[in-house]
């Protein structure tokens, strides 16, 4: 039996681990969370806007919650370290920043059509991509004023957009319509991020040779741009009058090849607190399933993270994580809304230690694209998993900017 002196010593042990490595109040009543480095973003964007001429603007793209940044403060930072507009995929997301007090460009990359939402992307005072001529008809004869569109040619995404060798057609068409104002044209790029550049010069010809067409017929759209991420890291060839940047801005390159290009750090850390440790037999199964049987005695600590919150099942028996400055191994099936990790190698872990599943804690660092490449995925889909049952932390309160 278990004295009432040691009932205590583990008691005051417990509130040690607790406290341990968080001096936030907020933090301290959280089972798990993502961090985010608002002086690593502004750091990120001025890095990118130093390859860029004075004469190309750069476009922070901020859809899908900023990548599961969070739009708003990802926008407001992006904004104060150089970008002048921003990108949004639907117009809900437009309008949380207008309703947050965001007063430059916005571009909507999604196709809308409801008349609805016509209207509401004038009232927000959004710019609108049109994709074809049957689009434009319908927002020309729904709005009552002027509105600037961006006209998307499909030069080999076979997405959004009409084929560029109807630009012409398409472009003319639009000029004519009452209330259209033509203010950019654009692509996207399919491949920027392979290393081999065939598709991609052929998509960027495709886009110049419809952009000379269009000129030769007298209209002189005021914005041009293709460049993602991947163009914008690969060549000024591509910036055109403006760059839609995404990933980088988060830190992540679109492609290992890349990571010569630009000094960027990651924005995003996920952390999480050990809710029990307790230590179990050789022999026995671990989770759901029992996909894990322990050969030896083994510690483990229970964490209060799972699938629910953005952990990828699939990484069960896969992960690693970090604690105390040491790696320690998932084991078992990673389960809704907690995971078991063995830190045998570790000494006295106890409840509420802070543990790093993503990001950098001593020597050791998890990246976004070790999960990625685990699970044969793409870094965009691992930071955009993460659900709003984590609250969001910004470890800057304070836009500014890293010297």
């Amino acid at each position: 039996m278990v004295s009432w002196q040691q009932h205590s010593k583990i008691f005051s042990s417990a509130k040690q681990g607790l406290n341990r490595q968080s001096a936030s109040p907020f933090i301290d009543c959280q089972r798990a969370w993502v961090e985010i480095d608002l002086k690593a973003l502004g750091y990120n964007v001025r890095q990118l806007k130093s390859i860029l001429s004075p004469q190309t603007a750069l476009m922070a793209v901020v859809k899908a919650d900023g990548y599961g940044h969070g739009a708003v403060i990802v926008a407001q930072t992006a904004i104060q370290n150089g970008a002048t507009w921003l990108a949004v995929a639907t117009l809900a997301e437009g309008i949380e920043l207008r309703q947050a007090g965001i007063k430059v460009p916005i571009l909507l990359l999604g196709a809308i059509n409801s008349t609805i939402e016509i209207n509401q992307i004038a009232q927000w005072k959004l710019q609108a991509t049109i994709c074809n001529p049957q689009q434009a008809l319908i927002f020309s004869d729904t709005l009552g004023t002027s509105l600037p569109v961006h006209l998307k040619l499909d030069t080999g995404m076979s997405r959004l957009g009409t084929n560029w060798q109807q630009a012409r057609e398409f472009v003319s068409l639009v000029h004519q319509l009452p209330n259209l104002d033509i203010a950019g044209i654009y692509s996207h790029f399919a491949t920027a991020d392979d290393r081999d550049p065939t598709i991609m010069n052929l998509q960027h010809q495709r886009f110049q040779n419809a952009i000379a067409q269009i000129r030769a017929q007298g209209i002189s759209p005021n914005l041009l741009h293709i460049a993602n991420s991947a163009a914008t890291l690969q060549s000024p060839t591509f910036h055109h009058d403006l760059v839609r940047v995404g990933l980088a801005i988060y830190g992540l390159y679109p492609a290992s090849h890349l990571q010569a290009k630009l000094d960027l750090q990651p924005v995003l850390q996920v952390k999480a607190r050990v809710t029990q440790v307790k230590k179990i037999a050789p022999g026995t199964g671990v989770s759901y399933g029992h996909k894990y049987i322990c050969d030896r005695e083994t510690a483990i600590a229970v964490v209060g993270i799972g699938y629910a919150d953005g952990v990828a099942r699939n990484l069960s028996n896969r992960l690693q994580a970090i604690i105390r400055g040491e790696l320690v191994p998932q084991i078992g099936a990673i389960t809704m809304d907690q995971m078991i990790l063995d830190v045998s190698h570790l000494d006295n872990v106890q409840p509420g230690e802070i543990v790093t599943l993503l990001g950098q804690e001593g020597e050791h660092r998890i990246a976004v694209d070790d999960w990625a490449n685990s699970l044969n995925t793409i870094s965009w889909e691992i930071i955009c998993g993460f659900k709003h049952r984590l609250p969001r932390v910004n470890l800057d309160e304070e836009v500014g900017s890293r010297q």
